[in-house]
C-alpha cells in the first residue's frame, strides 16, 4: 500500500506559495512529518497516513484527513482553485 496512489492527487502550497502535488499516502506522510509544528490536525494526519501505510485504513480516508490538515493550515489548493501568481506583478488595468 506504500505507493498506492490517491484517486485524485492533493495539491498544496509550499515554500513561497509554490504548488506541489501529492500523489500517494507516502507523499502525504513525508510532507506532514516534515511540517514544523505539533497541532492536533497534524497529529491526526500523521496517524491516518501511518494507518493507511500499514493497511489498517484505505488511502482515501487518509487523503481526507490530510486534506483537513492542509485546509486548516491554509495550504490546500481546493479543486478548481488557481494558485496565486508568483514572480510577476499583475496589471490592475486591462
Amino acid at each position: 500500500m506504500f505507493a498506492e496512489p490517491f484517486e485524485k492527487p492533493i495539491r498544496i502550497l509550499v515554500g513561497l506559495g509554490f504548488p506541489r502535488q501529492l500523489n500517494t499516502v507516502a507523499d502525504a506522510y513525508q510532507f506532514v512529518i516534515d511540517w514544523c509544528g505539533n497541532s492536533p490536525e497534524q497529529k491526526a494526519a500523521i496517524r491516518a497516513c501511518k494507518a493507511a501505510l500499514a493497511g489498517d485504513i484505505d488511502a482515501e480516508t487518509a487523503r481526507g484527513v490530510f486534506a483537513a490538515f492542509a485546509r486548516r493550515k491554509d495550504i490546500l489548493i481546493e479543486d478548481g482553485a488557481i494558485p496565486p501568481a508568483t514572480g510577476k506583478a499583475r496589471s490592475k488595468h486591462p
